[in-house]
């Protein structure tokens, strides 16, 4: 009888916690009162803390390549981790005012933003694409749900139907890649993907199907252009914590399968992939960037933004390496803290039926709600990549990586592109501080949401001004790939 050596059970651990406290949450939730369903909230969160905790202390055990290397635990899935831990725990924090003022305060809410969380971890760690694609699919169920939870509102059910139906044929198109590749190698594992690739020297047409099918599955999970198209309508459709919720952990998690798939298991076909990638990277920093300052609802705005920041993010995947890894994980982590944040100084304006979705909205905040106005300033200057902010670090590095490995050009696209956006960006603060308004509103602040927007502000200011520390724990994740940085 085969036996599983326990610490294969202790590199799961993280991902049963939280799959154990959104189920917990679904049986016990019919039986609370309507005002408790706040309970839930910290309830996930102490979730996320357990879950956070016990991998902080499993990754002691060394990386472990479990269950005949189907899951990975190692440095650099744990980043994407706590990445992870940290999108969904703002979002929650940022949920709690925004689902009362809704009506929709319901506890499976917080439950499929767990089930979610637990779907993109699997993601992460998978060694394998077939737990790389059941990861997917947890996380993508989960989002179809609560893109369509404001279910009286004729946007949020556009949202969730469109975003089920071209979800639904990126998933088809990513298996159809997986079967066709496991026809080829005789497995999915990522590990007899690399052999099987590094032993054969001529390119095998079917295998740049395959290799075309994988960056179109995942090309649309990180909204990359021409897999982008859902991404404006969904984004603006859905309730705001879970756009902002999608913005960043699905992004994260999808740019991290792509990193270990193509950088790991399709490195010996570098070259091939790379000019794939370069073509779809500048593409999708110049669609999101001009598209962007046309939109006058700030959730599509923000939409197209985020399109354009996945370009950024694919220049150091296309860099590769030690250095071109690293700065693609800084990235990430910096703009999960400035995309929540702004998206979180949007929910506070929704409050007695203002919905504060509309750039012109926030006309004038800068006078009424200066410390809100501010915030959003700082958000704004840190998406441009403007110093002391830490998107000025996250693009530094990034174009940095381009240059050493004589992408130059790459990094001059991106600086251009970049100095676009700050037409779009820059008109928010514009808005607020250069204009009066004559509505009359008030903010749906709450502790939850004040605590989650100050993590985010000082987080992005301090990596801004030191971000040594974070430098720090990414390099030392870059680790897993082998590859030092310069």
């Amino acid at each position: 009888m085969t036996t599983i050596p326990i610490n294969h059970f202790m590199a799961v651990l993280p991902e049963i916690i939280i799959s154990i406290y959104a189920c917990m949450i679904l049986v016990f939730e019919p039986f609370s009162a309507r005002e408790q369903r706040y309970q839930f909230g910290y309830f996930s969160l102490s979730g996320l803390l357990l879950a956070g905790l016990t991998s902080f202390f499993v990754l002691k055990l060394g990386s472990i390549y479990a269950f005949g290397g189907m899951f990975i635990l190692d440095p650099f899935s744990n980043f994407f981790k706590y990445l992870i831990y940290i999108g969904s725990a703002l979002t929650i924090l940022l949920s709690m005012k925004y689902l009362d003022e809704e009506d929709i305060h319901l506890g499976e809410y917080y439950a499929f933003i767990l089930l979610a969380t637990a779907g993109m971890m699997i993601m992460v760690s998978g060694g394998d694409l077939i737990t790389i694609y059941l990861g997917i699919e947890v996380l993508s169920i989960s989002l179809y749900v609560l893109a369509g939870f404001k279910r009286f509102e004729g946007k949020s059910i556009e949202a969730a139907a469109k975003y089920f139906v071209l979800g639904s044929f990126s998933s088809g198109i990513l298996l159809f890649g997986i079967s066709l590749l496991f026809g080829f190698v005789g497995s999915t594992n990522l590990g007899a993907v690399e052999a099987f690739i590094n032993t054969h020297s001529l390119l095998n047409p079917g295998l740049l199907l395959t290799m075309i099918l994988l960056v179109v599955g995942f090309g649309f999970k990180v909204s990359a252009v021409p897999f982008h198209m859902w991404a404006p309508d969904v984004y603006e459709g859905s309730p705001t914590p879970v756009t902002a919720f999608m913005s960043v952990g699905p992004k994260a998690a999808a740019l991290a399968v792509f990193l270990r798939v193509f950088l790991e298991a399709f490195g010996g076909i570098k070259a091939e992939w790379t000019t794939l990638l370069i073509v779809i990277s500048v593409a999708t920093m110049l669609v999101g960037n001009i598209l962007a300052i046309v939109q006058t609802n700030i959730k599509r705005m923000l939409a197209y933004s985020s399109i354009a920041h996945a370009g950024y993010a694919l220049i150091g995947m296309i860099a590769g390496g030690g250095d071109g890894t690293f700065s693609l994980m800084m990235y990430m982590m910096i703009y999960a803290f400035m995309n929540l944040g702004a998206f979180g100084v949007i929910i506070l304006l929704n409050k007695g039926g203002f919905h504060g979705e509309e750039i012109t909205d926030l006309t004038g905040l800068g006078k009424k709600y200066p410390l809100a106005a501010f915030m959003m300033l700082v958000f704004m200057f840190s998406l441009t990549g403007l110093p002391p902010t830490g998107g000025f670090i996250g693009k530094f590095y990034i174009f940095m990586a381009a240059v050493h490995h004589h992408y130059t050009y790459l990094a001059v696209i991106g600086v251009l592109l970049s100095a676009i956006s700050a037409y779009y960006y820059l008109r928010v603060v514009m808005v607020m501080y250069m204009k009066d308004s004559d509505k009359e509103y008030s903010l749906a602040s709450s502790p939850a949401m004040s605590v989650a927007l100050i993590i985010a502000l000082l987080v992005i200011l301090t990596v801004g001004i030191y971000p040594a520390p974070l430098i720090g724990y990414a390099q030392s994740a870059v680790t897993m790939l082998g590859n030092p940085i310069p």
